[in-house]
């Protein structure tokens, strides 16, 4: 299998590293188009024969072409590459905002792949939420979500609409987590522990924690009662969290999220 991954940033490196990684591809596999010589050798594992900064017969030879530029340059990189991409060919774009349709016209191809990952996808702990058109089959999307998922884990829905909402939770989600652990190593310093301290201390509670929720059986709100026990200090907290509708504040901060995709994808 040969995959061309067009744009070299962080998500386009991502990629190249995890199928590397994962012995998906080999290195002689993947070829790179990116604006600069400098950017597409920066995964070093790549051959320098399929490093690229220009537009060429190259991308015909590739399986799968995936798009990991920015929204905004998608309609210059369309005219250069278009002639060069075949109808049998996956397109896999993880390119925000920019509709399955949009691509289908601007290359003039049917198979197209929408994907959103996340910034952890950077550790292999990624979470992706893609779409296809229907000219993609099940085998091909079966060979889709492997690739997808040497980034983590993914999931797959029917309704492109659904990717604004992935965007919300899920690609959004990791500013989430660290705004709330920010504040709760403020609060340790302010309690007296030094920022190192309470850095390790809440680092440490959430990964614990995440992965005592994913090895049991419990819901979220079952292991919220496990740890707060009757007159404690845990319920003491929770009913500040209550009183101050810190989970009404969150699921209106989702929606403002899921809104904002919206407004983007227009």
């Amino acid at each position: 299998m040969k995959v061309l991954v067009i744009g070299a940033g962080n998500m386009g490196r991502t990629y190249m590293r995890s199928f590397l990684a994962s012995r998906f591809i080999e290195p002689s596999g993947i070829y790179v188009m990116s604006r600069t010589m400098e950017s597409a050798a920066s995964v070093k594992e790549i051959p320098l024969d399929n490093l690229y900064t220009e537009a060429g017969d190259y991308i015909s030879l590739a399986d799968i072409v995936i798009l990991a530029v920015k929204p905004q340059d998608f309609t210059h990189l369309a005219a250069q590459i278009k002639s060069f991409i075949s109808k049998e060919q996956l397109v896999l774009s993880i390119m925000a905002g920019i509709k399955m349709e949009v691509i289908t016209k601007e290359l003039s191809t049917p198979k197209v792949v929408r994907a959103m990952p996340n910034l952890p996808s950077q550790t292999g702990m990624g979470m992706t939420v893609f779409t296809a058109t229907p000219s993609i089959d099940r085998k091909e999307l079966f060979i889709l979500q492997n690739l997808i998922n040497t980034t983590g884990k993914s999931i797959y829905v029917e309704d492109e609409n659904m990717l604004d909402a992935a965007t919300a939770v899920s690609g959004s989600g990791p500013a989430y987590v660290y705004f709330f652990m920010q504040a709760m190593i403020d609060a340790a310093q302010q309690m007296g522990f030094t920022l190192a301290q309470s850095e390790l201390l809440v680092n440490q509670t959430f990964l614990g924690a995440v992965l005592l929720h994913n090895q049991g059986e419990l819901s979220c709100e079952e292991w919220v009662k496990k740890v707060a026990s009757k007159g404690g200090t845990t319920e003491a907290a929770l009913h500040v969290m209550k009183s101050k509708e810190v989970k009404i504040g969150i699921e209106e901060a989702l929606f403002a999220a899921l809104n904002r995709s919206k407004e983007l994808g227009r």
